[in-house]
Parts: C-alpha cells; sequence; structure tokens
C-alpha cells in the first residue's frame, strides 16, 4: 500500500505532473510499440525486402583493361 501511495503523491497528485507522466509514458509506449513491430517485421520478410535484395540488382562497376 506504501508504494501505491508514494507512487501518486509522486506522479498523479498534481495535475501538471500527471500530464507530463501520460505524455512520457505515450511516448515511451510508442517508440517501444514501433520498434518492436519494425523487428518483428524484418524477421518474418527477412530475405525478401529491398535492403536485403538490393546487391542482386545493383550495377557492377565495368572493370578496366
Amino acid at each position: 500500500m506504501a508504494i501505491s501511495t508514494t507512487l501518486y503523491n509522486i506522479f498523479l497528485r498534481r495535475n501538471t505532473t500527471m500530464l507530463a507522466t501520460v505524455f512520457v509514458s505515450a511516448f515511451g509506449l510508442q517508440l517501444a510499440f514501433d520498434s518492436g513491430s519494425d523487428k518483428i517485421w524484418n524477421t518474418i520478410n527477412k530475405g525478401r525486402q529491398w535492403k536485403d535484395i538490393k546487391q542482386r540488382y545493383m550495377e557492377k562497376p565495368e572493370e578496366e583493361e
């Protein structure tokens, strides 16, 4: 019970600190969700993305004789 009371007094008691807590939490969760979903997408589509197959289609420079 003491932990929840302490957290309430620190983060939610005043409107300004609650607003800051909400914005910081939303920003952090957005970064975590974006990073996680990008990692999952890249894992599922490995070998089928442009960054993986670009070297096959890039022109090789002609060697000088």
